[in-house]
């Protein structure tokens, strides 16, 4: 290998951990509230009305979200046609979501709060949709495996740093509200701060354009496990709270925090190692299978036991077979992308899939759940796993 080439292959390693670190920044932005923060803030305002509350924001968040990704993806689009790039979109993005933490520090009705989550959600993807186009942009199609599993970095250092929050007792419910933002922008600024670096070489002819269908299965296997995802996510504290009833709500946050953090981090070396793995054999389908089994098999074992130690164990092995699913799936849709052009905008479409199933889950966990049993959800939630990753052996992808 060439001094010139192995000079590339380190600038473009340090872009994919650079990336990876944005990419944390930004679920940081969101998941430690959407988890652990929201619920119980939600909890001290709505009580035992917390269900109610709590689906009347996953849903308008949905939404907006939904709405929100489409056009901030399609808007960078517009400023890489006029050479203006996606960075901006990105950084206005931030500004936004420190607003919107203000507003949700501030709300104390359930009209106020609800109304600070529709504002967050377009804040936060503001940041993301254009995060996400710049993946398609400027990451090869050869190290695209490698790259959706190093986005499951995320996971862990979001986690963790929901865990920390709640675990310090010193902090109130402003103060941990507060620092996200400020940890989040520590994270993406790097990004903002690299030049763009197109992948496509506009010398080199293009490759053929796969077919619409693969994009659309692709979609809708994504849109099952996600189902899944998100309505887990939603109501996993009050799962955990259904096992152990008697346990103090400090003690539970902080238990769940560590639970989620935990999970995060093991599922990272296998998303990664998988990632790597799928790049050099030039096959994806099988890992996304084994990956959606597993997630399955987490989620059946959360069903059927009824401790906390047990539900522990299937909460981890979910962790880890969603997050390399999604990891990988990631990486895949965008080597399905039908037109570079347009990019932001598809990949809004794209996702889609992690906004619907927000409108999708919250009603499927009211027919199914209890406060005090989700078994039944659970098992359900389960299915709709394996059948989304059954489902994306349908992709023919190129050849």
């Amino acid at each position: 290998m060439s001094a010139s080439s192995l000079t590339i292959d380190r600038r473009s390693n340090a872009f994919l951990m650079i990336y990876a670190l944005a990419n944390a920044g930004g679920v940081i932005g969101y998941l430690p509230l959407l988890t652990l923060l929201l619920p119980l803030k939600i909890e001290r305002i709505a009580g035992n009305a917390r269900l109610d509350l709590l689906a009347a924001t996953a849903v308008g968040g949905a939404l907006v979200a939904s709405a929100a990704n489409i056009g901030f993806g399609w808007l960078s689009d517009r400023s890489v046609v006029r050479g203006n790039g996606r960075r901006r979109w990105m950084a206005g993005g931030l500004v936004a979501i420190a607003a919107s933490y203000l507003l949700l520090i501030g709300a104390s009705s359930w009209f106020a709060l609800v109304a600070a989550v529709l504002l967050f959600q377009v804040a936060i993807n503001a940041l993301l949709a254009p995060m996400a186009a710049l993946m398609a942009d400027e990451v090869p199609d050869i190290q695209k495996g490698v790259a959706g599993g190093l986005t499951a970095l995320a996971g862990p250092v979001a986690s963790g740093i929901g865990a920390v929050l709640v675990g310090l007792a010193m902090l109130g419910e402003d103060a941990r509200m507060a620092i996200i933002p400020a940890v989040s922008a520590m994270f993406v600024v790097p990004l903002l701060m690299t030049r763009a670096r197109p992948a496509d070489d506009p010398a080199m002819p293009l490759p053929p354009r796969p077919a619409r269908r693969d994009i659309i299965v692709a979609w809708a296997a994504r849109l099952l496990v996600q189902i899944a995802g998100i309505a887990l996510s939603l109501y996993f504290f009050y799962y955990v709270e259904s096992l152990v009833p008697e346990m103090p709500k400090a003690m539970l946050s902080r238990s769940v925090g560590r639970l989620i953090a935990l999970a995060a981090v093991a599922a990272l070396p296998v998303a990664v190692l998988l990632g790597r793995l799928s790049d050099r054999v030039g096959r994806r389908k099988p890992f996304l299978l084994g990956a959606a089994a597993l997630a399955a098999t987490g989620l059946a074992a959360m069903a059927l036991v009824h401790a906390w130690q047990p539900a522990a164990v299937g909460f981890v092995l979910y962790t880890i077979g969603a997050a390399v699913f999604l990891a990988l799936h990631a990486g895949f849709t965008m080597q399905l992308l039908p037109d570079p052009r347009h990019r932001g905008r598809d990949l809004g479409l794209v996702n889609l899939t992690n906004t619907l199933p927000s409108v999708l889950g919250p009603p499927l966990a009211w027919l199914l759940a209890t406060p005090r049993d989700f078994s039944a959800l659970l098992l359900a939630l389960a299915a709709l796993t394996i059948a989304g990753g059954a489902t994306m052996l349908g992709v023919r992808g190129r050849r």
